[in-house]
């Protein structure tokens, strides 16, 4: 019976089968120490000469990293042992003996490590990350699925923008102009309208041509809408998802974190409430520390690593100038200058996770942004239909899936944070 690696705990003095890859091996005299994989973790399958075949002994010496085995034994405890349990290996079974493995224990550089993403996902410090990962997939949607949210999938070719016309994929479709989708909320809005409740999670894709450590061309988005929402609900929300979404990874990843070598007590300062400072406040914080910032422009990335340092936990920056955000955002009814928008910046220098609004509800209003925008009308009929019948306030955010990894792993480049980046010159593998 195949077991996986990380249930050994349940088969202890049961014979089992390991399925699984050779991720290390020593030996010392007639006794062979097998360091498997399969996914779920590492154990040791310890072979001794006078307890199995001569052709099982000839396979423990042979068998080269990375190669493919069955291993037949019976576990025992063993606190030394990753996992703190070992097989005692009765048979091998050889499944595809690996070439030289071109990835070996001593440095590689990034670009010899990328090139081989395929592989290097198969190292101890990329499957700690892709769990995280996974775990926080699972919470983001767990929080929204038990508050009767409705996931609704936006499509991935759209007719029109929607954060802005220079960091668009143009395609051709049939004979016409086609663009990858910057992001999925007008289609959510949409939804909400009819659902409530929604939220959509996919690939988005930016054109930008940035290569700095927080930039993918493609990555993945989160962006939940709500009905009858105002800017100030949008903000509770975000708070409490983020909270949650942190606490399930602390809870769940612990062994993942410490092969991240992640220093947790920043993570564990995630708690209720989050710091909420205007656009205005945010902008002082930058002058008074004398950072040569230009108010009415957006923050950068040093701009965002400086504004986050003032705090020990993610910061709400509401109240924006409306020149330097989208066209759907409502402006504030006390200073029409600014929009009811939300970003939230990361600690430790991770920048911007977060960004959402209060949506336009105004028919008239929204035309008058689209055309101040430059944007064609005609390719948002569609959008002002949902303020033609029964228009409601609404507010929704987006959350970037990489960065987020990035951040509660600790990590220095968004790259490693999927599984296979694409960036302005990573198309490969």
């Amino acid at each position: 019976m195949i077991i996986s690696i990380n249930k050994a705990s349940g088969y202890v003095g049961k014979e089992v089968q390991i399925a699984g890859w050779l991720y290390n091996k020593r030996s010392s005299g007639k006794l062979q120490f097998l360091i498997l994989r399969d996914g779920s973790g590492l154990m040791q399958a310890v072979v001794f000469k006078k307890g199995v075949s001569e052709e099982t002994w000839g396979i423990g010496e042979e068998i080269t990293q990375e190669s493919s085995v069955i291993a037949t034994g019976t576990i025992s405890e063993e606190p030394r042992s990753p996992g703190g349990f070992e097989l005692q290996v009765t048979s091998l079974e050889l499944v595809q003996k690996a070439e030289e493995y071109p990835i070996s224990p001593k440095e590689h550089g990034i670009e010899f490590l990328m090139d081989n993403r395929h592989l290097w996902l198969r190292s101890k410090r990329q499957h700690a990350i892709l769990r995280v990962r996974h775990q926080i997939i699972r919470a983001m949607r767990d929080y929204l699925d038990d508050r009767d949210f409705t996931l609704v999938d936006p499509p991935i070719f759209t007719p029109n923008a929607c954060e802005g016309t220079s960091t668009l994929f143009e395609t051709e479709y049939f004979g016409s102009k086609a663009y990858l989708t910057q992001s999925g909320q007008l289609y959510e809005e949409a939804a909400a309208m009819a659902l409530g409740k929604v939220y959509s999670f996919g690939p988005t894709f930016r054109a930008e041509k940035s290569k700095t450590r927080r930039h993918l061309t493609e990555f993945w988005m989160l962006e939940p809408e709500v009905a009858y929402m105002d800017i100030n609900g949008d903000m509770d929300l975000i708070e409490d998802f983020m909270v949650e979404v942190v606490a399930r990874v602390l809870d769940k990843c612990g062994e993942e974190l410490k092969v991240l070598e992640r220093d947790t007590s920043t993570l564990e300062k995630v708690t209720k409430s989050f710091p909420r400072i205007s656009y205005d406040e945010a902008a002082k914080i930058l002058q008074d520390k004398g950072t040569g910032f230009e108010y009415g422009s957006d923050f950068g990335g040093t701009d965002e690593t400086v504004i986050a340092e003032s705090f020990d936990r993610p910061v709400m920056i509401h109240s924006w100038p409306a020149d330097i955000k989208a066209f759907y955002m409502k402006r504030d009814p006390n200073d029409n200058s600014k929009v009811l928008a939300v970003d939230v910046i990361a600690p430790e220098g991770h920048g911007e996770l977060v960004g959402g609004s209060q949506r336009e509800d105004n028919l008239d209003e929204l035309r008058k942004r689209i055309k101040e925008h430059d944007l064609s009308e005609k390719h948002f009929e569609w959008y002002l239909d949902l303020r033609r019948y029964g228009s409601v306030p609404h507010s929704g955010f987006g959350i970037g899936l990489e960065r987020t990894v990035g951040w509660i792993c600790g990590l220095k480049h968004v790259r490693e944070s999927i599984p296979f980046p694409r960036m302005m010159h990573r198309l490969t593998p």
